[in-house]
């Protein structure tokens, strides 16, 4: 979704974008439709109460003094926002299904335009492992990479440290909250020495629907995540399974089949990823990277296509009918609808900010339940 240099965004347009993004039921998915389609975020926020009549349910926009407010928590917090299609939004990061249209940052954002590795792992992490993704960090950003981490306790926040101040910081909380508690110093050292962003608007605390979304920008930042500690069922493998549909760099270090925390290691590595010991493996593997992988896990999922043009409209009645809780590829919908691609995405979009559809990885959309 990212572009190449754009004209300067005008104040007004850029409000209107904010508001756009915060109104009900409209992700990344939705809003770069509706930006393709109207071309501006001030013609698609005039556009949603008639789109969602068709979806079937009466639409308001996200009111334009919560905007306000926000906007100055952000002055406040001393941050800034920066917005998909402008020239300092990391070009890898915009290439992943879904990616945040506008993000808020501290730091120095030049780090995200440097060559990144994602390094996560167990927050029960071992002594042995969080010394590891210390020096692994340390030796990355020795090598000139950034080194990217969610801020978590364990492996997280010894990545951060190691790689210090070439590190950033992707929190699934507003900018101004800190989270965990026992790393506010490390997230004011992070915005102060190197990069810390939020997708999520300031004043948000963190919740569970946040962190996948969280480790979605962590794996769109970087050429190739590596997994240090983790188990079977964590949300560091999630990481590494985003990364791989993004068409990353996957890569883990093994551990003892007697340690449970070594389990999510090596079944990346029993499921394709790239067994690494040392952070030269990583820098060799990720300095050679050409956009083919060596590691085969997971199949980069369809990309986002969408063609406003002059539409053929298709009634989101028939389109919700072929619909059922269970995800779908829009491809099939489409097929089975007999309709134009363009409609039945458009159809989809009606429905969406009606609040009566879903988007799921792999360019799948269910009914909502």
């Amino acid at each position: 979704m990212s572009g190449g240099a754009q004209p300067a965004l005008s104040q007004d347009e850029a409000f209107a974008r904010i508001r756009l993004l915060r109104s009900p039921n409209i992700g990344p998915v939705s809003y770069a439709m509706l930006l393709q389609r109207f071309g501006s975020a001030t013609e698609a926020l005039g556009a949603l109460p008639d789109l969602g009549k068709r979806g079937g349910r009466q639409y308001r926009a996200c009111p334009a003094d919560r905007i306000e407010r926000e906007v100055e928590a952000v002055r406040k917090a001393g941050a800034k926002y920066l917005f998909h299609d402008q020239p300092d939004y990391p070009a890898l990061l915009g290439q992943i299904d879904g990616a945040p249209p506008i993000l808020i940052w501290r730091g120095d954002l030049a780090l995200a335009s440097k060559p990144c590795v994602a390094m996560v792992g167990a927050r029960n992490a071992s002594a042995a492992a969080v010394k590891l993704a210390r020096d692994f960090a340390q030796g990355l950003s020795e090598a000139g990479f950034t080194v990217v981490s969610g801020l978590a306790r364990g492996i997280d926040g010894a990545a951060h440290e190691g790689a210090f101040p070439t590190t950033i910081g992707v929190i699934a909380s507003g900018i101004d909250i800190a989270y965990p508690p026992q790393h506010a110093e490390l997230q004011e050292r992070i915005a102060d020495e190197g990069l810390l962003l939020a997708e999520q608007p300031p004043g948000t605390e963190p919740r569970g629907s946040h962190f996948p979304s969280r480790n979605r920008i962590i794996a769109g930042l970087a050429g190739g995540t590596l997994v240090v500690e983790a188990a079977v069922k964590s949300g560091s493998l999630i990481t590494a399974r985003l990364a791989g549909e993004a068409g990353r760099e996957v890569m883990a270090i093994p551990g003892s089949p007697l340690e449970a925390r070594s389990h999510g290691c090596n079944h990346l590595i029993r499921e394709g990823a790239v067994l690494v010991q040392t952070p030269e493996d990583v820098s060799e593997l990720l300095s050679t990277f050409d956009g083919e992988p060596r590691s085969t896990f997971r199949e980069p999922s369809p990309a986002f296509d969408f063609e406003p043009g002059g539409l053929a409209e298709t009634d989101p009645a028939d389109i919700a009918g072929l619909l059922t809780s269970a995800p779908v590829p829009v491809d099939e919908i489409i097929r089975q609808s007999g309709a134009d691609a363009g409609a039945v995405h458009l159809a989809l979009l009606e429905l969406e900010i009606a609040g009566r559809l879903e988007r799921h990885a792999g360019a799948r959309v269910s009914l909502s339940l």
